[in-house]
């Protein structure tokens, strides 16, 4: 499979991941700052572990390690926060997420992939913006942690 193809499979299921679990931005906007952190830490020496163990570790599998180290914290708490309520939220919350994540993935990603074309434009714009993106995403994960969460148990006990 075509390491393009890989980078679009991986923006729409991580898009949709959210978007159909609903899940909150801010939690997972954080958890992906986590793994960025993980991985920075981490993606030098668990290539030196590949190679101990005779493991490929070319660019291509440190780049996928280094893509998991960011990606697992945020997989791993998509369970968990809040919920968007309405279809807008859903959309703006799974939107920020998948840039977010792309920012933090465009490291790996450069060591692998020759952008052309469209992606070449996506990929070069993303570049080009990553401590905006950082910033902006990350500030407005920070807000969306901070929203009140509407708790329907006061609603419940005025019916009766």
């Amino acid at each position: 499979m075509d390491v393009l193809a890989i980078c679009i499979v991986t923006i729409v299921i991580l898009f949709l991941s959210v978007f159909i679990t609903k899940r909150k931005f801010g939690l997972l906007g954080f958890a992906l700052a986590t793994g960025s952190i993980l991985s920075t830490i981490w993606v030098d020496k668990s290539a030196w572990v590949l190679g101990m163990l005779n493991a490929p570790s070319d660019s291509l599998v440190v780049a996928g390690v280094s893509a998991a180290f960011i990606l697992a914290p945020a997989l791993l708490l998509i369970f968990h926060d809040g919920k968007y309520k309405s279809f807008l939220g859903r959309v703006i919350g799974a939107g920020l997420f998948t840039l977010l994540a792309m920012a933090f993935l465009v490291e790996p990603i450069g060591r692998v992939v020759i952008s052309q074309g469209v992606f070449a434009v996506i990929y070069d714009w993303v570049v080009g913006n990553k401590n905006t993106i950082l910033v902006v995403c990350l500030s407005l994960a920070m807000v969306d942690i901070l929203m009140p969460k509407h708790n329907h148990s006061h609603e419940r006990h005025q019916s009766h």
